[in-house]
């Protein structure tokens, strides 16, 4: 479907553009992002020869402060990498049972590396750093080897919530005291980011190994890379041909990601902008309620009185050329990213006014 182009709805077109807030994964690559595109440099990645790749991979740990990187598809096979490749079979790894890991991702660390996930039911988001203590397995016959600790910063599920720097620190000093390795799934680590001014070498000076995504809201078509150090990246090279990831003349790809960092870091200050525009309208209507404060990208909302049917509300959204998500039976997301307007905004305000 062409940029602006509406589907078909019940036999005919209802609207002249489509105002797509599902995702920032949707977003279209630009002019100059195609024009670079086009233009890369490339080699045969698989055999270590993409130039482009190579530059991506040794930027991206030099933005972390880590010693090696690798360009992945996406950022679920990144997170499997990074569970797989700092586990054995038969280990646990702690995590939010809210988070991206355990929800969506098609239980890949169990099903690929044999690893037993243990979701903690903490708020918003956060793990209760209380329990760690309680939950990390004592050496014995009859448990699981307790190997990893995982958090989400920003996480999805909870609005784009920003993991506060104090509390990942919290988490990183624990986990080296007790031996364990702490992957950060920062998919939309460069929200927070730009939302905290936080660099991402402070962030990444926290925990063992990261998850980066250049198709959110940074915009690239295609990319994540997994960020660690030299051993486990080494691993996860191996893993990556093993799961079919191996990409050849990756440049092409890697060059929209570049280009992306380049241009749309600072820009995700805009995207948080218009969100909080959304949540404003969202809070406005007394038949909705946010289910998280707005603090980067992504809104969460819920129904008020709990007599809105949350799926006829997003099918008449649909109606109206505005498409969003709903997920838990209650709930729906909104995403502001780089193809949503202010006029968007102004679009959505009058359609939810006449729909409610």
């Amino acid at each position: 479907m062409s940029k602006g182009a509406w589907p078909v709805v019940s036999g005919c077109p209802v609207a002249e553009r489509i105002i797509d807030l599902r995702s920032d994964t949707v977003t279209r690559p630009s002019p100059g992002m195609r024009r670079v595109m086009a233009e890369a440099e490339v080699g045969d990645d698989v055999l270590g020869d993409d130039p482009t790749v190579k530059a991506l991979e040794r930027r991206m740990a030099g933005l972390l402060g880590k010693e090696a990187a690798l360009f992945v598809p996406s950022g679920t096979m990144s997170n499997a990498l990074a569970c797989v490749c700092q586990t054995s079979p038969g280990d646990e790894i702690i995590l939010d049972r809210n988070c991206h890991i355990f929800n969506y991702e098609a239980a890949a660390a169990s099903a690929i590396g044999g690893v037993q996930l243990f979701p903690l039911d903490g708020y918003g988001g956060l793990l209760p750093i209380d329990q760690l203590p309680s939950v990390v397995r004592p050496v014995n016959v009859h448990h699981p080897r307790t190997a990893m600790i995982t958090a989400e910063n920003t996480h999805n599920r909870a609005g784009g919530r920003i993991y506060p720097f104090d509390e990942l620190e919290a988490i990183s000093s624990f986990a080296r005291e007790r031996n364990l390795r702490f992957h950060i799934d920062g998919a939309r680590l460069a929200n927070a980011s730009a939302a905290t001014g936080i660099t991402l070498d402070r962030y990444g000076a926290l925990a063992d190994s990261f998850t980066f995504c250049f198709s959110k809201g940074l915009g690239a078509p295609v990319g994540s890379i997994f960020i660690s150090d030299e051993e486990t990246v080494t691993k996860a090279r191996f893993w990556r041909k093993r799961l079919g990831g191996g990409m050849r003349q990756a440049g092409i790809l890697a060059a929209a990601c570049m280009y992306a960092l380049d241009h749309n870091l600072e820009r995700l200050t805009e995207d948080h902008e218009r969100a909080d525009r959304l949540g404003r309208v969202v809070g406005s209507n007394r038949r909705l309620d946010l289910g998280f404060p707005v603090e980067t990208n992504i809104v969460i909302l819920e129904a008020a009185d709990g007599l809105l049917d949350i799926e006829r509300f997003r099918l008449d959204l649909e109606a109206e050329g505005i498409l969003t998500l709903t997920f838990g039976g209650r709930f729906m997301r909104l995403v502001a990213h780089l193809d949503i307007s202010d006029g968007d905004i102004d679009r959505f305000e009058q359609v939810l006014s006449r729909i409610l």
